[in-house]
């Protein structure tokens, strides 16, 4: 986004100014994700009334609540959460608004958040390539035989494939023969036929009467542990045209890839697990198709990016060995198979492909990141963290990639979370506690009443409970800081009042536990020991680090000081991180749209290194040592660490 549809926010008192707040932007949510405190119980839906800001000046628009009187709406008072920035604002926080004292900020101003980039900064990720599917549908109008001209209606079809599109000798799936008579004739001789190319050249897939070249689509999937991912693309236009995602059902069967390859050998386990995750994907696939307006005929092939064991799961390939030493998958690439074979709903010609692996634990998904965030083209020392069931880390450049993969389990994505979810509406997405009362104030995504937390909310929720000192380092709630929002459960454990019933979509508390906590610890500790680890092994520090790629669903909703105070992340400079969202489909997409890049793809994975820490005892030196907020060794914390002294 260009710096003329960016405005500055100046907050009073403490005349902190906020530079580059996207048009349009939540005034609430620009002052929590700046450092600014304004009461907001309710999740900025409004119905709380308590983040009243007087605005003497700039272009804004809403505000009004039934929560503010005339006479406060004529003073200038508007509520924070449905005011949207249209231009440059002065804003006035009032005490009633404020924690009490004079001054506006939580606690010192927060570094910067890292790069969150839009869809348009997203594509220029990679350069280099241009839309040259290797699935492509091409128009061809033949003359109809007679009695000077009967040759068989096959080699028809070939001769105006090459007469008409220069392909020479195209190979014509069986299954297209049996049909065609009927598709040439439909439409006085002129037809579609959709191509794939091969090793051996082109190969027809699918003959349909008329000029269907118009309707071009393919599919992407990122199949995760916990959530899968759809997205609908135009082979013509090079968009996206739709989206959407659902848990991945395979949960029911285990949390993590190593649950699900014991039950994969379970008397029938690995024909429940197929089916758990194909009756996922054609869930989100008639989504994308009705969101879209597109018939599941005009799809031309399908893309999926996932671990190893989920693409082995997917494929209904044996995973045993994934988990057994020496850690050997089936395969780690795996040719193209027809969508309709594994039970995905769509029509015959579809053909699936499947992203290579590189190993049991660095999967397609890790190569379409590489892929997706250009990492493979730069000249720059990249770390790539990928956060999620999984967590995986890949370093290097253009020149060479090593990477590594840990457990981190689903705390990220919500997954063992009382009140987890995933960052959709109603997720609470952002958390600041009042030091002085332990009242927290929160903000969800869209602005709706407060269903749950996402993985960015739990990071936020522990670091302000570790700074307000309600928190202890070893994940334990502080019971001399105990007051109305702690408390303990009907089970005897304590746990902290995110958000009032009165204020919730579910009719109840929202709360964090110490057992979410205790899940959070395990996968901060094994993605950020898996990080040193990783580095260790190439004889690097983080500090020969230049550039952090973030991946992750939750990323764009992730401050990095947050990530910091809990220890997932060491405390760089911000400027240092990008966050590039769901890195699994960036990939997939540009291998949908580019032969180039699924040539780029299998290099990658072909040339890139894998260290397992599977036995690897420095890996678990350092997540034992990890298993504290923010960690046990300070060095890479000297900001948290002043904070926590100062609490002693």
């Amino acid at each position: 986004m260009g710096r003329e549809n960016t405005h500055t926010v100046i907050f009073q008192p403490g005349d902190i100014v906020c530079q580059g707040i996207p048009h349009g932007a939540s005034l609430l949510r620009v002052a929590l994700l700046e450092g600014v405190h304004i009461n907001a119980s309710c999740g900025g839906t409004g119905t709380c009334g308590k983040c009243k800001v007087e605005i003497p000046e700039g272009q804004y628009e809403g505000g009004r609540s039934a929560k503010l009187s005339e006479e406060e709406f004529k003073a200038d008072l508007r509520l924070a959460c449905r005011v949207k920035v249209m231009g440059d604002l002065t804003v006035i926080i009032p005490e009633e608004s404020r924690m009490g004292d004079s001054v506006a900020l939580t606690h010192e101003r927060r570094p910067g958040p890292g790069r969150v980039l839009s869809p348009q900064d997203l594509e220029q990720l990679v350069t280099g390539w241009s839309v040259d599917p290797v699935v492509k549908k091409f128009a061809v109008a033949l003359k109809p035989p007679d009695a000077a001209n009967n040759i068989n209606d096959l080699d028809r079809l070939k001769l105006g494939l090459k007469s008409q599109h220069g392909i020479e000798a195209a190979s014509v799936a069986f299954r297209v023969i049996r049909d065609l008579p009927e598709a040439l004739r439909a439409q006085d001789w002129s037809a579609t036929a959709t191509t794939v190319e091969t090793a051996r050249g082109s190969k027809v897939i699918q003959v349909t009467p008329g000029d269907r070249t118009g309707e071009d689509y393919s599919i992407v999937l990122d199949v995760g542990t916990t959530s899968i991912y759809a997205q609908l693309l135009d082979l013509n236009e090079g968009k996206t045209l739709a989206q959407s995602s659902e848990y991945n059902g395979q949960i029911s069967y285990g949390e993590d890839v190593i649950t699900r390859i014991v039950h994969s050998q379970r008397p029938g386990g690995r024909k429940q697990l197929q089916e758990a995750v194909v009756s996922t994907i054609s869930q989100v696939v008639e989504k994308v198709l009705d969101k879209g307006g597109v018939d599941r005929c005009q799809i031309s092939h399908m893309v999926a990016a996932g671990n190893t064991t989920m693409t082995h799961l997917l494929t209904d390939v044996n995973p045993k060995f994934i988990r057994i030493a020496p850690y050997t998958p089936a395969a780690t690439f795996l040719p193209p198979v027809r969508a309709d074979e594994l039970g995905i709903d769509v029509c015959d010609h579809v053909h699936l492909y499947t992203f290579p692996c590189v190993s049991s634990y660095v999967g397609g998904d890790i190569v379409s990141g590489i892929i997706g965030s250009g990492v493979f083209q730069t000249d720059k020392i990249t770390l790539y963290i990928d956060i999620g069931t999984n967590g995986e880390a890949v370093v290097g450049n253009s020149e060479w990639l090593v990477a590594t993969s840990c457990s981190a389990g689903p705390a990220f994505e919500g997954g063992g979370i009382r009140h987890g979810m995933r960052a959709t509406r109603g997720a609470i997405e952002a958390v600041q506690v009042d030091p002085a009362t332990g009242e927290p104030h929160i903000l969800t995504i869209a602005g709706k009443k407060p269903i749950g937390i996402c993985g960015s909310g739990i990071i936020d929720a522990v670091a302000e409970l570790l700074e307000a000192g309600i928190l202890r380092q070893n994940g334990k709630f502080n019971e001399d800081a105990a007051g109305e929002w702690l408390r303990t459960n009907e089970d005897g454990q304590w746990e902290y009042v995110l958000a009032r019933q009165e204020y919730t979509g579910i009719g109840k508390d929202i709360v964090i536990t110490e057992p979410d906590i205790d899940n959070l610890a395990r996968a901060k500790g094994a993605v950020f020991a898996g990080v040193t680890t990783l580095l260790n092994s190439v004889g690097m520090d983080l500090d020969a680090v230049e550039q952090v790629y973030v991946a992750g669903g939750f990323g764009k909703y992730l401050q990095v000081d947050r990530a910091a105070a809990i220890g997932l992340f060491p405390e760089m400079e911000p400027e240092k991180f990008t966050f590039v969202g769901n890195g699994s489909l960036l990939g997939a997409r540009l291998v949908s749209f580019s032969k180039d890049m699924l040539k780029a793809a299998e290099n990658v994975a072909r040339t890139m290194t894998n260290i397992e820490l599977s036995d690897n005892q420095f890996f678990m030196d350092e997540y034992m040592a990890a298993m504290f907020f923010p960690h046990t060794n300070m060095k890479w914390f000297p900001r948290m660490d002043g904070i926590l002294q100062n609490l002693k």
